[in-house]
């Protein structure tokens, strides 16, 4: 027995050490969009790492935000496809909550015979382009009723596309909180 007990707790350390290390859920920290390979409009989520390298270990259901509509993904070797296809040209902002962090962006995805060409936008540059043509046409005051006709334009297409004001401020505010 007293030789026993000593195997025992060595045992019982090893297993308490392996455990919690086979258990660790899996976490997606960032995603890219493509094109699914099939081409048939519809689009494919990619789990990367931060250097942007595919996560083949990433496996299982995890739920995404699109365009403010709550989706159950399914991942199988890193890589889920949206469920529905897309139409038309529009903006889609693809939101992800972990445990940790969360995750969003912001993509305009080109639709050209039946080719999906997906564009990241960048949060900041939504609020840094309108802002900067109205400074610019403030400082020209000639210009200025050209450039909020300008801006009412651009805010048209956004809109027509598919994104609006909340939208856009959630991807400015999620890249800022990327920044710190």
């Amino acid at each position: 027995m007293k030789n026993r007990l000593p195997l025992f707790f060595v045992c019982f350390i090893i297993f308490t050490m392996i455990s919690p290390a086979a258990a660790q859920k899996q976490r997606i920290q960032n995603f890219l969009v493509k094109e699914n390979l099939t081409q048939n409009g519809k689009l494919a989520i990619i789990a990367v790492d931060s250097a942007e390298r595919p996560l083949e270990t990433v496996n299982g259901t995890f739920i995404f935000s699109i365009n403010g509509f709550q989706q159950d993904l399914d991942f199988h070797d890193g890589i889920a496809v949206v469920k529905h296809p897309l139409e038309t040209s529009t903006f889609v902002f693809f939101k992800h909550k972990n445990q940790a962090t969360t995750v969003g962006k912001l993509y305009y995805i080109h639709k050209k015979n039946n080719e999906l060409k997906p564009f990241k936008i960048h949060g900041l540059l939504l609020l840094i382009i309108p802002a900067g043509l109205l400074l610019v046409g403030y400082l020209f005051k000639r210009f200025l009723t050209v450039l909020v006709i300008l801006a009412l334009v651009f805010g048209y297409f956004y809109y027509a596309k598919g994104l609006d004001i909340s939208k856009i401020l959630e991807s400015a505010f999620l890249t800022i909180k990327e920044l710190f």
